[in-house]
């Protein structure tokens, strides 16, 4: 008699036992139910010892579910990742830092055709996968799609939603977004992140080569005058706070969004969409305008600014070097000015935190004045996404609700490459399933410049 097949789960977290990992099972676990689109669950890492004591932290004050499968798999093992990735229905990838553990990941979910999320914030890491990955996913039917947290869906969502309120005749030029993270307690991150952006400064150089070695995507089309660069620091904006240009992975893979739907202005077709869908989403995409995105931080006090610039400065001056960038990591605390540590924020600290995410858009009132010759920008709406503590409640609320829209509505989606959670998601439900799990996005006034 031939051996049972292996039960396929709904979800597979891999990485289950890191730190964002063991909040990740704890969010999944809300909506483990035989009536639920998430009916089987598995969680996955290198030690199962390791493995099976978050998930018995991420179950607590209740017994772990019996029926959640504790699995083995190390991002330095293909066979072990084949085997989980042929096991998953949506595998989502919690191990980073991503360049060094999840193109595996991404790889084995490709030739298994599983779809596979993550909650990436490197640039390199998502558009090397996007380079190397998207034909074999699309050809197995694999949906990869990375920044499915905090990096970067609210920047997406929180675009899309701004955008879509300049009806015509108006025309939306530029939308800068501020980000401002309120704690009542001091808080710091988890080290992966710190070592994230290290070892990101440090690979800027291959971004660079990738960037060159692949075809140029075609730009939006976005009415006016380019704007300029503005400066690194700002005193005076329309929020009253002060703010810092921040080169985060919000701001490329919203440019990347753009660019697919330029590619496709109608968005991109289901395998098996239903017609009332189809309908929806070129109506969706038509309401979208382009524009010039930009990401700063902002806060009331300066002290908090400077401490940021402090350790930009730091990782920038010597994540480019071996003995930097040993010294970097070795003592976090020090370079991040406290910002990080190894050790990382308590359960206490972690439910003091939220965050909001002001989107300024300026533009015209009437798209005819951008065809004047020096026609100043005279429209500006402001909006805002916000929600509770982006590291370790936002990022697991985003993830999880990415993989039960790729349960409950795959036919919907395109059969399987590589692509952004805007140009992906988009159309779909998400935004109403964020705002009934803890986010808001809302308007907050629109007036004339003149």
């Amino acid at each position: 008699m031939a051996p049972p097949e292996p039960e396929v789960f709904d979800v597979v977290i891999f990485g289950a036992s890191g730190f964002t990992g063991k909040y990740v099972i704890r969010e999944a676990l809300k909506f483990l139910s035989p009536s639920s689109p998430l009916r089987s669950l598995a969680v996955a890492g290198r030690s199962r010892d390791r493995v099976a004591a978050a998930l018995r932290w991420a179950a607590a004050p209740a017994p772990p579910p019996d029926d959640v499968a504790v699995l083995v798999a190390d991002a330095s093992d293909s066979a072990s990742l084949a085997a989980i990735a042929s096991r998953a229905r949506v595998v989502l990838s919690c191990a980073g830092p991503f360049r060094l553990h999840g193109h595996a990941v991404a790889a084995a979910c490709a030739a298994a055709g599983a779809d596979c999320l993550d909650i990436s914030g490197e640039p390199e890491f998502m558009e090397r996968v996007e380079a190397e990955l998207h034909e074999p996913a699309a050809k197995s039917g694999s949906l990869i799609v990375s920044a499915c947290g905090f990096d970067s869906v609210p920047a997406e969502l929180g675009f899309l939603f701004h955008s879509r309120q300049w009806a015509p005749p108006s025309a939306l030029v530029t939308v800068e977004a501020y980000v401002s993270l309120h704690y009542t307690k001091r808080i710091v991150g988890n080290i992966g992140t710190y070592e994230s952006a290290v070892l990101g400064v440090a690979s800027a150089d291959q971004l660079r080569a990738l960037r060159r070695s692949r075809p140029r995507r075609p730009r939006p089309n976005i009415p006016g005058p380019t704007p300029p660069n503005g400066s690194l620091m700002e005193a005076h904006n329309p929020l009253g706070m002060w703010a810092m240009k921040l080169p985060s992975a919000d701001t490329t893979v919203v440019k990347r969004t753009l660019s697919t739907i330029t590619e496709h202005p109608e968005g991109l077709p289901g395998a098996e969409e239903t017609p009332e869908y189809a309908e929806h989403r070129k109506n969706f995409w038509s309401s979208v305008k382009p524009a010039h995105f930009g990401v700063k931080i902002a806060s009331k006090s300066l002290v908090v600014l400077l401490r940021s610039v402090i350790m930009g400065l730091s990782i920038g001056l010597l994540a480019n070097s071996p003995l930097g960038r040993y010294l970097l990591l070795r003592y976090p605390e020090f370079f991040s000015t406290g910002l990080f540590s190894r050790a990382g924020p308590t359960e206490e600290e972690v439910r003091s935190g939220s965050f909001k995410m002001w989107f300024v858009g300026h533009g015209y009132g009437d798209a005819a004045r951008a065809l004047e010759r020096g026609g100043k920008l005279d429209k500006e709406v402001i909006t805002e996404v916000s929600g509770p503590e982006v590291g370790y409640i936002t990022t697991p609320i985003v993830l999880v609700q990415c993989a039960l829209v790729l349960l409950t509505q795959r036919g919907n989606l395109p059969r399987g490459g590589v692509y952004t959670p805007g140009a992906l998601f988009g159309p779909t439900d998400l935004q109403r399933r964020l705002q009934e799990n803890g986010m808001s996005f809302d308007v907050h006034g629109t007036r004339s410049m003149l």
